[in-house]
């Protein structure tokens, strides 16, 4: 079955199940609820980059969350392969070394490139732990105005800080913003949340919702829930 049209394209499900079956049970759950799925490492080392080209046959929208980070040319030969996957959104790392050879590998292409600045699991307390002196505020913008300078077509934030990178890095760029939970869900190992309506409020195009949605009973009223949500905004 093709997505519906009127499927809401800022909403992206993270399809993070272990086997391409359960992805497929998902997707066909969810139906004409969302026309956008998230692929990341557990489901794409399972065989996911197969299910990301069938679903781009169907008429969806894919996100490659891969996360890249290596030296320029592995880089640039990665994403080289995913331009000729034709998916619409792809992760790395915001380093600029990274940044600048993934821009120059895309250009010409359809895709979009995400700079992560500091990942929703980690506060600041897990960066001093890293060796980072930085606040997690202070490190997504300073990375989110090297994602701009690079010419990346968008940043990967948590929702809270999405108005401040939204002022950083002007109106044109995706600000994809995972951590989303309704009100009253479980936020799991994330650390910094907001809610669907929140979070489009404070500047983000794109909200990343995953267990909520697919691991619900009801997979399909529980994205309707969320879409209504968003569009009420």
């Amino acid at each position: 079955m093709s997505a519906s049209p009127l499927a809401d394209p800022r909403l992206i499900v993270g399809l993070d199940v272990p086997t391409v079956a359960e992805a497929e049970a998902r997707v066909a759950q969810i139906g004409d609820e969302a026309v956008f799925f998230k692929i990341g490492y557990q489901l794409a080392f399972a065989g996911g980059l197969s299910l990301a080209r069938d679903l781009k046959a169907s008429g969806r929208k894919v996100f490659l969350d891969m996360k890249l980070l290596d030296i320029d040319n592995t880089v640039a030969k990665g994403v080289e392969s995913i331009v000729g996957m034709g998916v619409d959104m792809l992760t790395l790392h915001a380093y600029p070394k990274a940044m600048r050879a993934a821009v120059e590998a895309a250009r010409g292409s359809d895709l979009c490139l995400l700079g992560v600045t500091v990942l929703t699991s980690m506060d600041a307390g897990d960066l001093e732990e890293a060796g980072y002196a930085s606040s997690p505020d202070q490190l997504v913008l300073r990375r989110a105005a090297q994602a701009r300078s690079c010419g990346m077509g968008g940043i990967v934030c948590a929702a809270a800080e999405a108005a401040a990178v939204r002022q950083a890095v002007g109106p044109e760029m995706a600000i994809v913003t995972p951590g989303i939970r309704p009100a009253g869900a479980d936020h799991g190992d994330q650390k910094r949340v907001m809610t669907p309506a929140d979070a489009l409020s404070a500047g983000a195009t794109h909200l990343v919702v995953a267990r909520p949605i697919v691991a619900a009973e009801d997979p399909a009223a529980a994205a309707r829930k969320i879409r209504m949500e968003m569009q009420a905004v």
